[in-house]
């Protein structure tokens, strides 16, 4: 990491989020293609990524700065700019993502978006099927169940991509972008002055979001 000033970039909720994600997703994962856990268990944790999920989005609008959407995603001249300058090598060292981390962050959410709500149509025709699926028409549930394993395959080569570019910001350019996701500083030659919001906004935020979760499984 660059020599400078030590500064905070992550706030807490938003590193709990991601490696509570990570925890959700391998867990999911092997209960799902290896049958590690029962089924309940995957709807159970589908349930809980699912709340996640909703936290992470009304977070990008009334969380910290680092954390909105409105910080890191940029249209696609930014992200080209950002590209070619990552590839002569004066790529701007940034608080938060960057133009290109920053819509592979958006991919990455909007893939487990799309296998938390598909999973909860889908059925194994045995005995398993999720809460909403008595809801659609058996053809519905049949496309919804292919779509939970698509992108589950989906899932995995994006979090491949995504772990590939980290280690190759830190072979390339000696960026450690994962000790600021655990401790949420890092070091920058001039500290950018970045505005943070209470934590406990974020606690109401997730139990919101639990409870809209949880009131519509209970509705089905």
């Amino acid at each position: 990491m660059h020599d400078g000033t030590d500064t905070r970039v992550w706030d807490l909720p938003t590193r709990l989020f991601h490696w509570t994600l990570v925890a959700l997703i391998a867990l999911q994962y092997a209960s799902g293609e290896f049958g590690w856990l029962s089924m309940q268990w995957h709807f159970r944790l589908g349930y809980t990524t699912l709340a996640l999920l909703v936290f992470r989005l009304l977070w990008g609008f009334l969380g910290s700065q680092t954390s909105r959407f409105t910080d890191f995603v940029r249209g696609p001249r930014a992200v080209l700019r950002y590209v070619t300058d990552a590839l002569r090598g004066r790529a701007p060292h940034a608080p938060g993502h960057n133009p290109l981390g920053g819509w592979s962050v958006l991919a990455l959410l909007s893939l487990v978006a799309l296998q938390a709500g598909s999973g909860l149509f889908a059925s194994d025709d045995i005995s398993e099927e999720g809460p909403l699926a008595a809801h659609v028409s058996g053809a519905a549930v049949g496309t919804l169940t292919k779509i939970h394993h698509w992108v589950a395959d989906a899932l995995v080569i994006l979090i491949v991509l995504h772990v590939g570019a980290v280690l190759l910001h830190w072979l390339v350019r000696r960026d450690n972008l994962v000790a600021p996701m655990l401790h949420g500083r890092a070091r920058f030659a001039h500290a950018p002055a970045l505005r943070f919001v209470s934590s406990w906004r974020a606690l109401a935020l997730l139990a919101l979001s639990a409870a809209a979760v949880g009131a519509l499984v209970r509705a089905a």
